[in-house]
């Protein structure tokens, strides 16, 4: 097999072809057929519901690799409830949580070259995802579907200290009240693209959307979830039944909970009342945290800690977070799954 010569130290966030990848096909009312290929090209119908009707939902999770030599992956039973949230919302067939650990596993392990090294910050970043398939072309459930798990390795965007951005709070909408904002489907993010354009264009890391009932809440950053540290200390996320349950965000509020002892509570986050907190951040799988220097608002850039450094309670929950996805840190019960 070929010797991998990667700079595990400086790799981004980009599509690398690894050695194989987990297949599985939904045909006559089951799962079947489920295998490994080297082949990286999906073979479909053009009528397939995935191409015409956004009829597909993915994930995004983690392997590490630990001092010890041992791999780690974060919360996975976590991911494999969310995507059957989603393939229940667009009324395609669930994987169970028992496959979907596995199908990660055994993908892990085929591509375990591709693993990056302890210490270097990357990790071997794993893409499940359903996609309706087959000889279709009206507008009802696929005939057929597809459960795919690939895998890439990837860089850290932060190694050791936390480095803030600013964003822009956009007019556009990224959900519907009552629409598909909590589950994980393409269409979520092929409509960000244009917003989050014009946010880089303007100079920022991303836009901020506001809830598209009022315009006068946060709900998410890009695409990651929101939150903040209050002036008492409070760690606050917004509450929206359109905000994507972020594994991460949850992640989060426990362990502000139960590690740093802060008050953690689900609520409203106003735009018009920034001032109430302390630090700012957005959470979700690639960066884990990326602290919140300023948002835009009105023609005025309001800053939190500060534009050049997070909050030291930020960094704490990076660090714990970190820890414990590296196997450095004791991880609370049922959060770490072995490969």
């Amino acid at each position: 097999m070929e010797h991998l010569q990667l700079d595990w130290n400086n790799l981004g966030f980009n599509y690398m072809k690894t050695d194989v990848r987990y297949i599985s096909h939904w045909r006559n009312g089951k799962w079947h057929e489920s295998y490994l290929t080297e082949d990286n090209h999906l073979h479909i119908s053009e009528g397939s519901t995935a191409l015409h009707y956004g009829q597909q939902c993915f994930e995004g999770m983690k392997a590490y690799r630990c001092k010890d030599g041992s791999i780690n992956l974060f919360r996975p039973d976590q991911n494999a409830a969310r995507m059957q949230h989603s393939c229940a919302r667009l009324l395609m067939p669930m994987v169970s949580t028992a496959q979907f650990i596995d199908a990660c596993k055994q993908v892990v392990k085929a591509n375990e070259r591709f693993l990056p090294p302890y210490g270097t910050g990357s990790s071997l970043y794993l893409r499940p995802f359903v996609i309706g398939v087959g000889d279709n072309i009206g507008l009802c459930s696929a005939p057929e579907f597809i459960f795919c798990v690939f895998c890439i390795p990837v860089g850290g965007l932060f190694k050791g200290r936390l480095k803030p951005s600013n964003f822009f709070i956009s007019d556009y909408d990224r959900a519907a009240p009552n629409g598909t904002g909590a589950a994980k489907v393409g269409g979520n993010y092929a409509a960000s693209l244009l917003p989050g354009s014009e946010a880089r264009a303007f100079g920022f890391a991303d836009c901020i959307y506001l809830d598209p009932m009022t315009h006068g809440k946060i709900e998410e950053v890009g695409s990651a979830n929101f939150f903040a540290i209050s002036n008492y200390n409070t760690f606050v996320t917004p509450r929206s039944p359109s905000i994507l349950p972020g594994i991460t965000r949850a992640s989060l509020i426990e362990l502000a909970q139960s590690r740093l002892g802060l008050n953690a509570v689900e609520e409203d986050v106003y735009i018009e009342n920034l001032g109430n907190y302390k630090e700012a951040g957005a959470c979700g799988t690639a960066a884990v945290i990326t602290p919140i220097g300023g948002i835009y608002y009105k023609d005025r850039l309001h800053v939190f800690h500060s534009e050049n450094e997070a909050g030291p309670l930020t960094q704490l929950l990076f660090n714990e977070l970190t820890g414990i996805q590296n196997g450095d840190i004791e991880a609370p019960a049922g959060w770490i799954e072995k490969v």
